[in-house]
């Protein structure tokens, strides 16, 4: 029997999206995060990089905003661009006063005191992080002060399936608890999705399992639009390694100065941009990817060895550690690496506050598209954006909650039409089939030809998942694989519509960039649109 809960807020998502939203609302709200597994299964957890911010006087909020433009190929929001930058200073600020272990300059060279590396796509050394495991420091963090607060709930193990709305109101969800396998019922004035990304949808990929896409999809299907699918940012540098389940090996290499190599030992990124190992990251996974075709070789390889010992082991402690379990000391030889799916740039549009055109449903953090990151995300820019967006829908939640109507009781869960599965085996199928032929038909680089056949088999596999959902209980992996097909497909569409190569987006059919600076928006039940304004505020 499913049970009711009710809370003023309800975030589903528990990285540092969600736990920042929840430490920034007033005290007197009762609040539930809800998290798919436990706490180190989102993507901050496993960020190596670090936060972008302007701390120093050679740096500005302009150069910010115009290294991220040219990142994003000139489809960036410039209101929202600004506003994350300015964040900048205060996000970095707020975190250290929380405790945060950000890695100090130990020459005193920075004016901040902060240790700032550079990064592919910046003209300045801006990245802020705690040695190279800075999602791994900010999720402990800001966990440690949630379990302070006795207004939060933390509910752990818990699968959001779909959102409750009335009347372009929402008002809830059901969860599927994992460990119990019963489906409850959460109503709420406010629902906010920081859910993450659906870098699962690929075959390869840097992301946890649980980026599945589910805030994108629950959103499309409660009616809101999505913009930007097609540009899915492939990180240039996992490990390869069978075992290694695509361990990143962040930026930060490169711009402590790693030199990517070919099987011969020579270098190559020259040849493709002039920026050469700190081009951003769409040119470098192309670069990768032509010369990994080219040559019909299953990596090329990171070097850092030239630097001392005491230097990567003091900088790169993480990476060391783990690559020196499957006998690879990279002070002394190059790393092994591969292209994988890391980040998706688009996802569910939402205004400055973070509203999404459902009224008190909101998106923060990879699940949304804000504008900021355009047709390719600059590195470091992620966590700066995600805690910005959760501070600016913080604020506006705590100024309109009083106003917002509490939704009461809402209808159960039934299952009264469904029974067991006896076909696990269909689920485990389409998953394999769905990832395999992401990977082949919508990945680095892409085609008309490929993409359709990719379309028609998005549509069959999504009419055969959605038989089998309505015919059988609920199970997680069932429940991941009903929004991968729907994250696939608006993918797929996205990258249909737009006839030109840009940022992430590149094909064959279409190689040249276009003029015009557009996004390509979906709505629900209606053909893809290009937008030719550079959309700021969505009415919700």
């Amino acid at each position: 029997m499913s049970k009711q809960y009710h809370y003023d807020v309800i975030i589903i998502g528990a990285g540092a999206a969600g736990m920042t939203l929840a430490l920034q609302l007033p005290e007197n709200i009762s609040i539930a995060l809800i998290a798919k597994g436990d706490y180190q299964q989102c993507s901050t957890y496993y960020a190596q990089g670090g936060i972008s911010a302007v701390l120093e006087q050679d740096d500005s909020f302009n150069l910010h905003s115009t290294d991220t433009q040219n990142a994003g190929s000139g489809i960036c929001d410039e209101k929202t661009v600004k506003m994350v930058a300015e964040s900048g200073p205060s996000v970095i600020n707020w975190l250290a006063d929380l405790g945060m272990p950000f890695t100090k300059d130990r020459q005193d060279v920075t004016a901040s005191g902060f240790h700032l590396t550079r990064e592919g796509g910046h003209s300045r050394r801006r990245v802020v992080h705690a040695a190279d495991a800075t999602g791994k420091a900010m999720q402990k963090t800001l966990q440690a002060h949630v379990a302070e607060k006795s207004n939060i709930d933390v509910i752990e193990h818990s699968i959001a399936i779909d959102l409750i709305t009335r009347n372009k109101l929402c008002v809830g969800l059901y969860a599927y608890n994992i460990q119990n396998h019963q489906v409850n019922v959460f109503s709420a004035k406010k629902v906010v999705l920081a859910t993450g990304g659906a870098s699962k949808v690929y075959l390869y990929t840097s992301n946890p399992d649980g980026a599945t896409g589910d805030g994108i999809a629950m959103a499309w299907r409660a009616g809101c639009r999505v913009a930007n699918m097609e540009f899915i940012q492939f990180h240039p540098t996992c490990l390869f390694h069978p075992e290694a389940k695509s361990f990143l090996i962040t930026e930060a290499l490169r711009g402590e100065g790693a030199k990517l190599l070919l099987p011969n030992g020579k270098r190559f990124m020259q040849h493709f941009d002039e920026r050469a190992e700190l081009a951003p990251r769409d040119i470098v996974a192309r670069a990768i990817d032509h010369e990994m075709k080219r040559l019909g070789t299953e990596c090329v390889y990171l070097d850092i060895s030239h630097k001392s010992r005491a230097f990567i082991k003091s900088h790169f402690p993480t990476i060391y550690e783990k690559c020196k379990q499957f006998d690879i000391d990279i002070t002394r030889q190059p790393i092994p690496v591969v292209p994988a799916a890391h980040y998706t740039c688009g996802g569910v549009m939402i205004d400055l506050d973070g509203q999404t055109d459902i009224q008190n449903l909101y998106a923060i953090g990879e699940v949304s598209y804000s504008g900021l990151h355009g047709a390719n995300r600059m590195a470091s820019n992620s966590l700066l954006e995600c805690m910005t967006f959760a501070i600016a829908s913080a604020r506006h939640i705590t100024s309109t909650l009083d106003s917002t109507k509490k939704p009461g009781r809402l209808k159960n869960w039934d299952e009264s039409l469904v029974t067991d599965s006896d076909e696990e085996v269909v689920v485990s199928h389409n998953w394999d089939e769905l990832r395999h032929f992401m990977w082949d038909y919508v990945g680095i680089v892409r085609t008309n030809k490929r993409l359709e056949r990719a379309l028609n088999r998005t549509s069959l596999l999504k009419r055969e998942i959605n038989e089998y959902y309505g015919n059988f209980r609920v199970t997680p992996d069932l429940l991941e694989l009903r929004n991968l097909v729907v994250v696939a497909e608006l993918i797929i569409r996205s990258a249909l519509a737009r006839h030109e190569s840009r940022g992430l987006h590149y094909t064959l059919d279409f190689p040249d960039t276009g003029v015009s600076a557009e996004i390509t928006m979906l709505t629900p039940d209606k053909k893809p649109q290009k937008n030719t304004t550079k959309i700021s505020l969505i009415s919700s």
